[in-house]
Protein backbone atom coordinates (compact mmCIF):
# COMPACT_ATOMS: atom_id res chain seq x y z
CA UNK A 1 0.00 0.00 0.00
CA UNK A 2 0.95 3.55 -0.46
CA UNK A 3 2.28 5.79 2.28
CA UNK A 4 -0.79 8.29 2.74
CA UNK A 5 1.83 11.06 4.66
CA UNK A 6 -0.35 10.37 7.61
CA UNK A 7 -1.67 7.22 10.47
CA UNK A 8 -5.39 6.58 10.66
CA UNK A 9 -7.29 4.40 13.08
CA UNK A 10 -10.16 1.78 11.73
CA UNK A 11 -12.75 1.49 14.03
CA UNK A 12 -15.02 -1.59 12.84
CA UNK A 13 -18.85 -1.90 14.08
CA UNK A 14 -21.79 -3.55 13.33
CA UNK A 15 -23.65 -0.35 12.74
CA UNK A 16 -22.62 0.98 10.25
CA UNK A 17 -23.56 0.08 6.47
CA UNK A 18 -20.95 2.50 5.17
CA UNK A 19 -17.69 4.53 5.51
CA UNK A 20 -17.00 7.54 7.29
CA UNK A 21 -13.68 9.77 8.10
CA UNK A 22 -13.06 12.50 10.94
CA UNK A 23 -10.33 14.45 12.23
CA UNK A 24 -10.20 15.91 15.56
CA UNK A 25 -7.50 16.84 17.56
CA UNK A 26 -5.16 15.46 14.72
CA UNK A 27 -6.10 12.13 14.86
CA UNK A 28 -7.37 10.25 11.81
CA UNK A 29 -10.46 8.01 12.39
CA UNK A 30 -12.46 5.76 10.31
CA UNK A 31 -15.47 4.00 11.13
CA UNK A 32 -16.82 0.97 9.06
CA UNK A 33 -18.92 -2.14 8.30
CA UNK A 34 -17.10 -4.77 9.71
CA UNK A 35 -16.61 -6.88 6.85
CA UNK A 36 -15.39 -4.13 4.88
CA UNK A 37 -11.31 -5.42 3.91
CA UNK A 38 -8.55 -3.58 4.72
CA UNK A 39 -7.74 -2.40 0.75
CA UNK A 40 -11.10 -1.02 0.45
CA UNK A 41 -10.92 0.70 3.86
CA UNK A 42 -7.13 2.00 2.63
CA UNK A 43 -9.10 2.90 -0.47
CA UNK A 44 -11.42 5.00 0.95
CA UNK A 45 -9.22 6.71 2.82
CA UNK A 46 -6.40 7.53 -0.37
CA UNK A 47 -9.60 9.21 -2.35
CA UNK A 48 -10.14 11.28 0.87
CA UNK A 49 -6.34 12.52 1.37
CA UNK A 50 -6.97 15.64 0.64
CA UNK A 51 -9.88 16.85 2.68
CA UNK A 52 -7.70 14.92 5.69
CA UNK A 53 -4.42 16.53 5.03
CA UNK A 54 -6.53 20.08 5.12
CA UNK A 55 -8.04 19.74 8.57
CA UNK A 56 -4.70 17.69 10.24
CA UNK A 57 -2.89 21.21 8.91
CA UNK A 58 -5.52 23.00 10.35
CA UNK A 59 -4.87 21.15 13.57
CA UNK A 60 -1.01 21.92 13.18
CA UNK A 61 -1.46 25.48 12.89
CA UNK A 62 -3.78 25.92 15.62
CA UNK A 63 -1.40 24.31 17.97
CA UNK A 64 1.93 26.52 16.76
CA UNK A 65 -0.69 29.59 17.34
CA UNK A 66 -1.21 29.09 20.84
CA UNK A 67 2.50 28.52 22.25
CA UNK A 68 3.84 31.91 23.84
CA UNK A 69 6.33 33.21 21.89
CA UNK A 70 10.30 34.02 22.41
CA UNK A 71 11.96 36.52 20.65
CA UNK A 72 15.03 34.52 19.95
CA UNK A 73 16.45 31.98 17.19
CA UNK A 74 14.91 28.91 16.69
CA UNK A 75 11.16 30.36 17.29
CA UNK A 76 8.70 30.21 14.55
CA UNK A 77 6.01 33.02 13.62
CA UNK A 78 3.07 32.21 11.30
CA UNK A 79 2.57 34.34 8.29
CA UNK A 80 -0.43 33.53 5.93
CA UNK A 81 -0.27 30.26 7.94
CA UNK A 82 3.03 28.82 7.14
CA UNK A 83 5.10 28.52 10.08
CA UNK A 84 8.78 30.62 9.56
CA UNK A 85 11.60 30.71 11.88
CA UNK A 86 13.25 33.37 13.18
CA UNK A 87 16.53 33.96 13.07
CA UNK A 88 18.84 36.35 15.12
CA UNK A 89 22.05 37.31 14.70
CA UNK A 90 25.02 39.46 15.53
CA UNK A 91 25.64 42.77 13.68
CA UNK A 92 24.84 46.18 12.82
CA UNK A 93 20.65 47.05 13.59
CA UNK A 94 19.28 45.93 10.70
CA UNK A 95 15.24 45.19 10.57
CA UNK A 96 13.86 42.10 9.01
CA UNK A 97 14.71 40.42 6.18
CA UNK A 98 12.76 37.36 4.87
CA UNK A 99 16.10 34.70 3.81
CA UNK A 100 15.87 31.08 2.52
CA UNK A 101 12.87 30.36 4.45
CA UNK A 102 13.86 32.42 7.60
CA UNK A 103 12.90 35.56 9.32
CA UNK A 104 16.65 37.58 9.75
CA UNK A 105 16.79 40.41 11.91
CA UNK A 106 20.48 41.65 13.06
CA UNK A 107 21.08 43.07 16.33
CA UNK A 108 23.97 44.73 18.37
CA UNK A 109 25.75 42.26 20.34
CA UNK A 110 26.20 45.17 23.58
CA UNK A 111 22.20 44.86 23.57
CA UNK A 112 20.83 43.66 26.48
CA UNK A 113 18.36 40.37 26.39
CA UNK A 114 15.52 41.95 26.93
CA UNK A 115 16.26 44.85 25.01
CA UNK A 116 17.32 42.52 22.07
CA UNK A 117 13.36 40.69 22.53
CA UNK A 118 11.99 43.95 22.56
CA UNK A 119 13.62 45.22 19.49
CA UNK A 120 13.01 41.79 17.55
CA UNK A 121 9.26 42.20 18.62
CA UNK A 122 8.98 45.80 17.38
CA UNK A 123 10.61 45.14 13.76
CA UNK A 124 8.35 41.66 13.45
CA UNK A 125 5.43 43.83 14.09
CA UNK A 126 6.66 46.63 11.59
CA UNK A 127 7.40 43.50 8.75
CA UNK A 128 3.59 42.09 9.51
CA UNK A 129 2.14 45.08 8.91
CA UNK A 130 3.80 46.18 5.62
CA UNK A 131 3.12 43.00 4.57
CA UNK A 132 -0.25 43.21 5.36
CA UNK A 133 -1.42 46.08 4.12
CA UNK A 134 0.30 45.30 0.29
CA UNK A 135 -1.45 41.50 0.34
CA UNK A 136 -5.20 42.64 1.86
CA UNK A 137 -5.15 45.15 -1.19
CA UNK A 138 -4.42 42.38 -3.19
CA UNK A 139 -6.85 40.07 -1.82
CA UNK A 140 -9.67 43.10 -1.46
CA UNK A 141 -8.71 43.86 -5.25
CA UNK A 142 -9.20 39.66 -6.82
CA UNK A 143 -12.10 39.04 -4.04
CA UNK A 144 -13.79 42.49 -4.94
CA UNK A 145 -14.61 41.21 -8.63
CA UNK A 146 -16.40 37.58 -7.21
CA UNK A 147 -18.70 39.95 -4.70
CA UNK A 148 -19.85 43.04 -7.43
CA UNK A 149 -18.55 45.84 -5.06
CA UNK A 150 -15.18 48.25 -5.54
CA UNK A 151 -14.58 49.60 -2.08
CA UNK A 152 -13.01 53.04 -1.96
CA UNK A 153 -9.90 52.54 0.07
CA UNK A 154 -8.57 49.67 1.47
CA UNK A 155 -5.47 49.95 4.63
CA UNK A 156 -4.89 48.30 7.59
CA UNK A 157 -5.72 49.21 11.54
CA UNK A 158 -4.64 48.10 15.16
CA UNK A 159 -8.10 46.89 16.14
CA UNK A 160 -8.84 44.99 19.12
CA UNK A 161 -11.72 42.69 19.15
CA UNK A 162 -12.50 43.14 15.54
CA UNK A 163 -10.89 41.94 12.08
CA UNK A 164 -12.01 44.60 10.00
CA UNK A 165 -15.02 46.91 9.40
CA UNK A 166 -16.67 48.77 6.27
CA UNK A 167 -18.24 52.39 6.85
CA UNK A 168 -20.98 54.18 4.31
CA UNK A 169 -17.85 55.87 2.72
CA UNK A 170 -17.03 51.94 1.19
CA UNK A 171 -13.71 52.00 2.90
CA UNK A 172 -12.22 48.91 4.10
CA UNK A 173 -10.36 48.91 7.27
CA UNK A 174 -8.58 45.58 8.58
CA UNK A 175 -7.00 44.37 11.30
CA UNK A 176 -3.39 43.95 9.98
CA UNK A 177 -2.90 40.42 12.46
CA UNK A 178 -5.29 38.68 10.87
CA UNK A 179 -2.27 37.99 7.70
CA UNK A 180 -0.94 35.03 10.80
CA UNK A 181 -4.09 33.52 9.44
CA UNK A 182 -3.86 30.63 6.77
CA UNK A 183 -4.97 32.33 3.43
CA UNK A 184 -8.69 30.64 3.52
CA UNK A 185 -9.40 32.86 6.51
CA UNK A 186 -7.92 36.00 5.57
CA UNK A 187 -9.98 35.63 2.46
CA UNK A 188 -13.02 34.88 4.35
CA UNK A 189 -12.36 38.12 6.48
CA UNK A 190 -11.94 40.23 3.20
CA UNK A 191 -15.16 39.05 1.81
CA UNK A 192 -17.07 39.49 4.69
CA UNK A 193 -16.57 43.28 4.75
CA UNK A 194 -16.80 43.45 0.86
CA UNK A 195 -19.94 42.18 1.44
CA UNK A 196 -20.83 44.79 3.64
CA UNK A 197 -20.79 47.23 0.85
CA UNK A 198 -23.93 45.95 -0.05
CA UNK A 199 -25.21 44.79 3.32
CA UNK A 200 -24.86 47.00 5.89
CA UNK A 201 -25.58 44.63 8.73
CA UNK A 202 -25.66 41.28 9.39
CA UNK A 203 -29.31 40.44 8.32
CA UNK A 204 -30.56 37.47 6.96
CA UNK A 205 -29.93 38.96 3.34
CA UNK A 206 -26.41 39.90 4.12
CA UNK A 207 -25.22 36.15 5.48
CA UNK A 208 -27.25 34.71 2.18
CA UNK A 209 -24.90 36.66 -0.02
CA UNK A 210 -21.86 35.73 1.78
CA UNK A 211 -22.78 32.20 1.22
CA UNK A 212 -23.00 32.54 -2.23
CA UNK A 213 -19.62 34.30 -2.72
CA UNK A 214 -17.69 31.93 0.18
CA UNK A 215 -19.68 28.90 0.95
CA UNK A 216 -17.60 27.36 4.00
CA UNK A 217 -17.61 30.41 5.87
CA UNK A 218 -18.95 29.67 8.50
CA UNK A 219 -15.65 27.17 9.13
CA UNK A 220 -13.96 30.03 9.07
CA UNK A 221 -15.44 31.66 11.33
CA UNK A 222 -16.10 29.42 13.77
CA UNK A 223 -11.48 29.35 13.34
CA UNK A 224 -11.51 32.52 13.89
CA UNK A 225 -13.80 32.39 17.37
CA UNK A 226 -11.48 29.51 18.62
CA UNK A 227 -8.14 30.87 17.04
CA UNK A 228 -8.41 34.60 16.81
CA UNK A 229 -7.29 34.96 20.20
CA UNK A 230 -3.53 34.16 19.51
CA UNK A 231 -3.21 35.73 16.35
CA UNK A 232 -0.48 37.68 17.33
CA UNK A 233 3.27 38.58 16.50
Amino acid sequence: MLNLGFDYKVIRTERRKTASISVKDSIVLVTVPRTLSKDKVHEIVRKKKKWIQDKLNYYAQTQNLSKTKEYVSGEGFAYLGRNYRLKVLNGKLKEVQFKNGKLVVHMPKEYSKRKKENTVKKFLEEWYQERALVKLQEKTKRLARKVGVEPKLVTIKSYKGRWGSCNTKQELFFNWNIIIAPNRIVDYVVVHELVHIIHHDHGKAYWKRLKSVYPDYEECKEWLKVNGRNLKV
